[in-house]
C-alpha cells in the first residue's frame, strides 16, 4: 500500500450530483453482479461495483436508504440520491466495513474492470463481459 499522498482519489456522484462519493486508494475489489436485483436496481443487465475499505470512502449529501436481502441471505443497505434516485453506494451487511460503490458513478473510462461475476445463473444470455 502507498502513502496517503499517492493514493488515487476516485470521485463519483449521482445523476443530479447532489450526492457524491470519494474513494481514496485502489478498491478491493471490482465485481459484476447478474442478479435480478441488480438488473432491476440498475435497469440494465447487470451492475458493476467498486468495493472499499469504508475508511477510504467519504460521502457528502443527503442519501435515501433501501434494504433488502442478498442472495446471500444478508442484508444490503442501498443509498439512493432522494433528488433524482441514483443508486450510488451501499453497505453489504455480510462484509461490515466495506462500501460498495457503483462504478458508473465515477464516470472514468479510466476506472478498472471488473476482476469477478457473481451470479451468473440469472446473466442476461447475450451480456457477456471480458475478464
Amino acid at each position: 500500500m502507498t502513502d496517503g499522498a499517492q493514493d488515487k482519489v476516485w470521485t463519483g456522484s449521482c445523476a443530479c450530483g447532489a450526492l457524491t462519493v470519494t474513494c481514496t486508494g485502489e478498491p478491493a475489489k471490482v465485481s459484476a453482479c447478474h442478479c435480478r436485483d441488480c438488473q432491476r436496481r440498475t435497469g440494465s443487465a447487470f451492475g458493476v461495483a467498486a468495493f472499499f475499505d469504508e475508511a477510504r470512502v467519504a460521502v457528502a449529501g443527503a442519501s435515501k436508504p433501501h434494504t433488502r436481502m442478498a442472495d446471500s441471505g444478508f442484508e444490503v443497505e442501498f443509498r439512493f440520491c432522494p433528488e433524482c434516485g441514483s443508486s450510488v453506494y451501499w453497505m453489504p451487511r455480510r462484509k461490515p466495513g466495506i462500501i460498495g460503490v457503483a462504478i458508473g458513478a465515477f464516470a472514468d473510462p479510466d476506472f478498472p474492470p471488473p476482476t469477478q461475476q457473481v451470479n451468473e445463473g440469472t446473466r442476461q444470455p447475450w451480456a457477456t463481459i471480458a475478464i
